[in-house]
């Protein structure tokens, strides 16, 4: 017979299911794998839509380029999940990070770059081989912010003081590797027609003026020129990993992620290039904020001398 538990005596705790556990650490691999996934449709669709822009049909040119923008959008989703995933669950796990930056460097590093150059400077008349030059050193600047971040990330007790910037929770050293993948993603969102059949016209001063294919091409190759250098740069972006619904006005945070997702489902393409070109930029404008602020106000420890 079974002995009677004492009076008093506080029951065992139940075991945890091991196969729950296990599936809990699965869950965040199952985003990054979306996520790579999302990468690889991208290259696919900018690689096809390269061929049939070179068949001279432009408009499934555009189709694909859309395509494989819309899809670096969704992979950044995928890859703002995962990592919410896993500290929500208690789940992160060194191979997780390792996992999650392998994939960054294929959807936001080697994506974008072959989008950038399929659909905006690589069959621009004039360019020759700088648009191939860009499209590289955007992926290397990418790669390099993902090493520095999983470096200081992993061992922050190794660094020395002034060697090396502060990490912090709040805030990205440098702008993060989707951020640019985001805008580059959103600009042929907006406009998928690829950039070597596309002609713009604006009115300043009262005078028209007339861009063409290889102007509009050389601004993009400056704006993924400058993509990559915020990322290696020690600029800091925003990392929102202190908003949350649990905070002290969580109805606020729901009201606004609900009117984001409306915005983003009825006008997609203002929207996310508006959000993309915010986050791109506010570390840029607050560094220089901070910049013009230091020199109004000095520090007030600095004694000047008088004759």
């Amino acid at each position: 017979m079974t002995p009677e538990p004492l009076r008093g005596a506080q029951p065992e705790p139940r075991p945890v299911r091991r196969g729950i556990r296990k599936s809990v650490y699965v869950v965040p691999s199952l985003f990054t794998t979306g996520n790579i996934f999302c990468g690889f449709y991208a290259v696919t669709e900018s690689l096809l839509g390269a061929v049939s822009m070179s068949l001279g049909d432009t408009a499934v040119a555009a189709r694909h380029f859309d395509v494989g923008a819309i899809a670096i959008g969704w992979a950044v989703l995928f890859d703002f999940l995962d990592g919410r995933i896993a500290r929500m669950t208690n789940s992160t796990t060194q191979f997780g990070v390792e996992f999650d930056s392998i994939a960054d460097v294929l959807t936001f590093g080697i994506a974008p770059a072959i989008l950038a150059y399929a659909w905006g400077y690589g069959f621009a008349p004039g360019i020759g081989t700088v648009a191939f030059v860009i499209s590289f050193l955007y992926l290397i600047c990418g790669a390099l912010r993902l090493a520095r971040f999983n470096v200081q990330a992993s061992k922050p007790a190794m660094q020395k003081p002034g060697t090396s910037p502060k990490v912090d929770k709040k805030a990205f050293v440098g702008m993060p590797i989707p951020a640019g993948a985001s805008l580059i993603a959103a600009i042929v969102h907006f406009s998928p027609e690829p950039l070597a059949q596309t002609t713009a016209g604006f009115s300043v001063a009262g005078r028209s003026l007339l861009l063409g294919p290889r102007e509009l091409a050389t601004g993009m190759l400056v704006l993924v020129t400058c993509l990559g250098v915020l990322m290696i740069s020690t600029i800091r972006h925003t990392s929102f990993k202190n908003i949350s619904p649990r905070q002290r006005n969580p109805r606020v945070v729901i009201v606004l992620i609900a009117l984001l997702v409306a915005s983003v489902w009825f006008y997609s393409q203002h929207t996310l290039l508006a959000m993309a070109t915010l986050y791109a930029s506010h570390g840029v404008i607050g560094k220089v904020l901070g910049l013009v602020r230091r020199s109004h106000h000095p520090h007030p420890d600095v004694a000047v001398e008088h004759d």
